[in-house]
């Protein structure tokens, strides 16, 4: 008997964003319908005060009944509302996570670290060759590298580095200048170094989310943001490092006229372009080659809810 397929939403509360994924899913088969994404800045100043702003909810809960609305008008069956960096580091998450289960009627669930790397990595390699790979997922609060073959992982990692984190740190001037460059790719040396003492050479390199795929969009010069040619683009690690270094030294400005930029990652991508070019500098890599994916933790959220 075919397993039978099940509508399901996932939803991705992070740092910068907060994106919904609605999907059938069955017999290893996943039929996408809709992806939205809202930047909502949940993670503002939390890596100062270790607090949610109320502004920030009440811009997160917006964007959730919005999500309400589309998740009853597809007859979605089942539903999960994952939280990540921001929501693990804040003191406050119970008033959000409360709010959230009155509109959606599932409770969030805060993912840690671990959680969170597997979500990725199962999300970006399904259906990828059985190889050993590594993925990164750069988000607005935190980092997570995984090692895996298949759906088996070997090693991961979260690490507290992300773009909204880095740039309310960091990089204050706009453009920032060379000194906050220097400090923050410093700090960020300090912070990975460390965690890859004993990583093995890795043969194949993907990375996910919305730092990756908009550096990949600069370093193929698009003309507009066009997820059929980021997805499964293959770039140099040279041209990668070059569209890195290039975000950083522009203004907020210069990088919102961008035609394939979107306008609420404009201020922080340049933190998180650093954040890249320091793994691709420091990572043992053995492909002189970064594969760009679309699928990430949304996609691994939504397989897990179909897995027994």
């Amino acid at each position: 008997m075919p397993e039978q397929r099940a509508r399901v939403a996932a939803i991705d509360c992070g740092t910068n964003s907060i994106r919904l994924l609605i999907t059938d899913v069955g017999d290893g088969v996943k039929t996408d319908l809709l992806r939205e994404m809202r930047i909502v800045r949940l993670g503002q100043d939390v890596d100062r005060t270790g607090h949610l702003a109320a502004d920030a909810i009440a811009r997160t809960l917006q964007a959730t009944r919005e999500y309400a609305e589309l998740i009853a008008m597809f007859g979605v069956t089942d539903m999960r509302f994952c939280a990540t960096s921001a929501m693990r580091d804040a003191d406050n998450g119970v008033e959000l996570q409360d709010a959230v289960e009155g509109i959606l009627g599932v409770r969030p669930e805060v993912l840690a670290g671990v959680d969170e790397a597997r979500a990725s990595f199962l999300g970006a390699t399904h259906g990828l060759e059985q190889a050993r790979t590594l993925v990164v997922d750069i988000g607005g609060g935190s980092t997570e590298l995984v090692i895996g073959t298949g759906d088996e992982i070997d090693w991961s990692v979260s690490l507290d580095i992300g773009s909204v984190r880095l740039t309310e740190r960091f990089l204050h001037g706009d453009p920032a200048s060379v000194g906050e460059v220097t400090d923050c790719m410093t700090y960020l040396d300090d912070v990975i170094r460390p965690v890859l003492t004993d990583v093995a050479p890795i043969g194949s390199f993907v990375g996910v989310a919305g730092t990756v795929t908009t550096v990949a969009a600069h370093s193929l010069g698009l003309p507009s943001y066009d997820s059929e040619v980021i997805h499964g683009a293959r770039l140099s690690l040279d041209d990668v490092r070059e569209a890195c270094l290039s975000l950083v030294r522009m203004s907020t400005a210069d990088r919102r006229a961008l035609p394939f930029m979107h306008s609420g990652r404009a201020d922080v991508i340049g933190a998180g372009s650093l954040i890249l070019d320091r793994l691709v500098e420091l990572l043992p890599l053995e492909s002189d080659m970064l594969v760009v994916s679309e699928h990430d933790i949304l996609d691994g959220i939504a397989w897990d809810m179909t897995t027994p």
